[in-house]
């Protein structure tokens, strides 16, 4: 074991190393506090591709588009964690969900559709919801 340690030294120095794994700690945590507060506040139909979603809609132009590039940043930084998570402890799929629900791309709500229409995810979260007495999410019924 201790070979191993010295190998990877040689590429990246300690620091950087306990940096990392404080900032896996801290994405651990939070990501299992934060999840689960999202997921239960959605709305049961939030991923239901039938039904339109606007955010921001009645607010002034400058400040909609101040909220949509904030919007984003943190979006695109849900799914950097997400993917990184998928290596090192956190809940990476469920992370990188939430940021692609933040981002906005042509096809978004196909592509949150899909995901969350995977029987496994779909399950995780309308069991989490079900804990919070919150009916279970509504899809479209080709997904």
């Amino acid at each position: 074991m201790n070979e191993i340690l010295e190998i990877i030294q040689q590429w990246i120095p300690v620091h950087v190393l306990i940096g990392i794994t404080i900032a896996s700690i801290i994405g651990l945590v939070g990501s299992v506090i934060t999840i689960p507060v999202i997921l239960v506040r959605l709305p049961a139909d939030y991923f239901d591709t039938r039904i339109p979603r606007y955010w921001m809609k009645d607010r002034h132009p400058v400040l909609r588009m101040i909220g949509l590039v904030i919007k984003n940043l943190v979006g695109t930084v849900f799914v950097l964690a997400g993917f990184i998570m998928l290596f090192l402890p956190g809940q990476g799929l469920l992370t990188m969900l939430i940021g692609i629900s933040l981002i906005d791309f042509p096809k978004k709500r196909l592509v949150e559709a899909k995901i969350v229409s995977q029987p496994s995810i779909l399950k995780a979260i309308n069991s989490l919801r079900h804990r919070f007495n919150k009916p279970p999410l509504i899809l479209a019924p080709d997904r």
